[in-house]
């Protein structure tokens, strides 16, 4: 079956095709700023793929399948509260399937990438803020209100939430208004590499907050392992200290046997695509 996915950003969408388990025809296009624009250029990719068959995509939001729209919030506030489901297969002629971004890509990874041989997985994205999704017997748990996997609101110490301490992004915020400096957090790892201390120390508590959290996740769900995604990932030394914060927490308590594994997404930046893909695959059968 050939199909044609996107995977829709707050400033560009993703877009590909999917045929015979593989990606290719990728690339993308800034996020347009109408709902109408949108799905223009949608169909503009579209009309390069031959023979497709249907629309799979990765999308921000709450993405209520039953009720074919998107609730909750994100950056592209056009998809929201709509009959979005409805409105594309109507404009494509073709049938569509909507799935959150994060879930996507934890959708990938447990059907061919890191997760494949487990059971129990978590996944967590770590980008400009955090996000992930949780599999019980490899089946996806989304909640009662479709909140499973928003370990961004999480509060490690109680005040403020975890998309707040625990990325590169806000972290170097904070160590800009604290230096007066202006970096981004690729200049914080440069820094911190190049062994500045003050540096070294606001990833350090960067590093004991996403740990908090993961112990947090760990001892309430037990999976068996935890997956980290997110640009954030491509660093090992970065999986490695979240995971010796992680051993830090649980061997406090004496219940270090109960360690999952910690390991790095496989696909990346095409997760998200490749989970759309499959979620696609799955729904239509």
């Amino acid at each position: 079956m050939t199909l044609a996915v996107f995977d829709i950003g707050g400033t560009s969408i993703k877009y590909g095709r999917w045929q015979n388990q593989q990606l290719s025809q990728q690339g993308y296009f800034a996020t347009p700023g109408t709902f109408e624009e949108m799905t223009q250029v949608m169909k503009k990719q579209l009309e390069k793929i031959p023979e497709v068959k249907g629309v799979a995509i990765s999308s921000p939001g709450a993405v209520n399948v039953a009720a074919r729209q998107i609730e909750g919030v994100s950056a592209v506030d056009y998809l929201h509260f709509r009959p979005i489901f409805d409105e594309l297969e109507a404009e494509f002629g073709l049938p569509v399937t909507i799935e959150n971004d994060a879930n996507c890509a934890g959708i990938s990874e447990m059907a061919s990438g890191a997760g494949k041989q487990v059971q129990d997985a978590v996944f967590v994205v770590i980008g400009t803020g955090i996000g992930g999704a949780i599999f019980i017997n490899r089946t996806l748990y989304k909640g009662r209100h479709l909140f499973g996997g928003e370990f961004g609101l999480m509060k490690p110490y109680g005040q403020t939430i975890l998309s707040q301490l625990g990325t590169a992004v806000n972290t170097a915020k904070a160590f800009s208004q604290h230096t007066g400096l202006t970096i981004n957090g690729k200049e914080l790892f440069a820094r911190a590499d190049a062994g500045n201390e003050q540096a070294q120390q606001y990833l350090t508590a960067m590093y004991d907050a996403v740990g908090l959290a993961l112990y947090n996740l760990q001892v309430a769900i037990d999976p068996e392992m935890i997956i980290i995604g997110g640009g954030i990932s491509e660093r090992d030394e970065v999986v490695a200290a979240i995971k010796a914060r992680l051993y830090h927490y649980l061997a406090t308590e004496s219940i270090e046997e109960i360690m999952p594994e910690v390991v790095s997404c496989y696909y990346r930046n095409d997760a998200n695509l490749i989970g759309a893909a499959v979620n696609f695959e799955r729904m239509m059968g």
